[in-house]
Formats: structure tokens, sequence, C-alpha cells
């Protein structure tokens, strides 16, 4: 099923812009979003085949099964509840159903999960995005080798500094467990012309290889030192080192250039939700209004152009938090939608719907 199909069928219950140009942010650039709301004809319905929500390949236009829609706006998702506050000029299509479906009835203490809770993890994003854009990673990936260490005396070097002043390579060492001390290894050195000790090196193959690598050691042999392999940051250098580069490669480009462009090492657009979807949330807690044309468009507008600085603004936004929070404390909103009450609507705006269209 496509949007098409949905509109060929007259299976839609409403139709709106969404995103920047529904909260009034939009630039002259900007993308168009849409969502919307459907009913599954009845015989899907009512067969094997329910299909939750319909989206274009870019995923910029969702349009969502009136089951699921309901489903989410008990959970007070805040996508779905804009649709229910969408600004008159930004409404495609209504269909007089659609208006049983009222904000008064689904608005709840759950917005603070919802909205606040989504705006701290666009916070803690931010401040990803603000390293990695301030502590990029270099191309050539580190090795095992870098993250280990050799005694010497009280003291220890780093494993390549030590080979380097010994006048030895790593193929000419071969380590040894060394009982009950974890990731520490006594190290051996073949100085034989053919290596006839047959030690197999510190690590099987440097730019790939994730541990050090044992040898088998004659009997009788010495350690010179002993090598520490520091496991724990090997392994975090690695997840950083991935994560950075993924990043790198999955990120918005026109996002990108616009935070380069701007200089303050911020996503300007993420920072511009983390604010918008805060003071929404401050407003359900303190009026039960929902309120998606933003009022203050040019503050936002601001946050976006790179006006403030990224402390600046992540400040804010924890204090911002905060007064969220106290707002939800001191709420008069319920705890949670009415389910049951919900429950009723989307049956009768399900049936009333397959009247009418039964009816055509």
């Amino acid at each position: 099923m496509t949007i098409a199909d949905l509109r060929q069928q007259h299976l839609i219950l409403f139709e709106a812009i969404s995103g920047s140009r529904a909260y009034g942010t939009n630039l002259p650039h900007s993308d168009t979003d849409l969502k919307g709301v459907f009913v599954l004809p009845e015989k899907a319905f009512f067969g094997l085949g329910y299909v939750p929500q319909v989206a274009n390949e870019t995923n910029d236009e969702v349009f969502y099964e009136l089951r699921r829609f309901v489903e989410l706006l008990l959970k007070n998702n805040p996508t779905v509840l804009e649709l229910l506050g969408t600004p008159p000029d930004c409404i495609v299509y209504k269909h007089p159903l659609f208006d049983q479906f009222r904000p008064q009835d689904f608005l709840s203490k759950l917005c603070r999960l919802s909205f606040a809770e989504y705006a701290v993890a666009q916070i803690r994003k931010a401040k990803g995005l603000n390293k990695k854009i301030n502590h990029p990673e270099p191309p050539g990936r580190k090795s095992v080798l870098d993250f280990c260490y050799v005694t010497v005396g009280a003291g220890a070097q780093a494993a390549e500094t030590w080979l380097t002043r010994q006048g030895l390579t790593a193929a000419q060492c071969g380590l040894a467990n060394v009982p009950h001390l974890t990731d520490l290894y006594a190290l051996f050195v073949d100085r034989t012309p053919d290596r006839a000790l047959g030690y197999r090196g510190l690590v099987r193959d440097p730019e790939i290889s994730q541990d050090v690598q044992l040898s088998a050691v004659p009997k009788g042999e010495e350690p010179i030192a002993y090598l520490s392999f520091n496991r724990n940051g090997y392994s975090s250098y690695c997840r950083v080192f991935r994560e950075y580069w993924e990043w790198v490669e999955k990120r918005n480009k026109e996002r990108y250039a616009n935070t380069v462009q701007h200089g303050k090492n911020y996503d300007a657009k993420n920072m511009l939700h983390v604010f918008r979807l805060l003071q929404m949330a401050e407003e359900i807690a303190l009026t039960g209004q929902l309120q998606v044309r933003r009022p203050n468009r040019e503050f936002l507008l601001q946050i976006r152009r790179g006006e403030f600085e990224y402390a600046e603004l992540v400040a804010e936004a924890e204090h911002l938090v905060e007064r969220v929070e106290a707002a939800f404390l001191a709420s008069a909103l319920p705890e949670t939608p009415l389910n049951e009450a919900a429950e009723d609507t989307l049956r009768q705006v399900r049936h009333e719907f397959y009247l009418l269209s039964n009816q055509e």
C-alpha cells in the first residue's frame, strides 16, 4: 500500500504539512513534510494484513492507520500529538470525523517523558556531535601495540618506543601469560640470527589483530621485561573510532556543512528542536494547551543560524529541563490519557467511516 493508494481509495482521514513549516521555523529551502491519518478498508482491517503506517521512500511523508494513531496519542508521542494542533494554514485535508480527536482528551503528564526526555536525549546527541566535531578521529586506526607498555625499572614505556630503544622488532619477541595477573605478560626476546627459538611476535598482524599473541617459550628462558596490554583502553578506542567514522559516513551533508559554516561546532537544527520541545512541554504542563506554531520564531532561527555559543545553549537547555520538571510536578494534567474513552472514540470513528464508505 502506498500514499497514492490511500488518496485513490479515499482512505485519508487527515493530511497536514508538518515539521518546520508547521512550527513556523522553515526557511526558503526547507523540505515540505507531510503527516496524516488513514483508515484501512474494512476488509483489510478485519483480515490478516493490518498496515500500521504508510510512508514514502524518504520518510518525509508518513500516514498512520487510525488504530496506530490512537496508540501513539495515548503514549503522548510528540509527532502524532502535534497533528491535533496543526495550524489551519497547514491542513491539507480534514474529514469531519477527525474532529472527534481533541488535544485536551490526550494531553497528560506523559508529555514530560515524551517531549522533555526526548529533548534531553537530543542534548546528549548534541554533546556527542560537539565532541566528534572538536575531536575528530584520524583515518589511520591505532593497533593493539599502541596500547601496550613494557616495564622499565619502576616505570614503563610504550611498546613501540621500548622496541626502538632496544634495537628490536616485534617479530623477535614472544609473550607468555603471567599466572593470576590479567593482561600482564612475560616478554622474551630471541636474539639468535635465525630466530631459532620460534617466537611468534607480539601480534599476528598489527593492522587487524584485536589481541596480543602468545608464544611457546623453551624451558629455562628468562623474561627480560613484562608487557601490559591496556585492553579496556583499546576497546574504548575501537568503539569511539567506529562510531566516529560511522557518523562521518551517515551524517547529513547539508546539516554538517551548515555546522561548519556557522563555526559554533554544534548541529544547529538539532538544538533548535531541543528548545522547541522543551518550551512546548512547559506550555503543556502550565496551560494544558498544545501550541504547534511557535511564537518565538526569531529566537529559534537565531539558534539555527548558530548565533549562540554551544555551552550557552546547553546550559540554558538544562535550566529549561529543570523548569519543565517543576511545571509537571505542579500540573493539573492527568497522569495518563483515558484509555477507555480513547478506545470508544476509535471504535466510533472507524464504525462511522465504514458506514459512510459503504454508502458511497
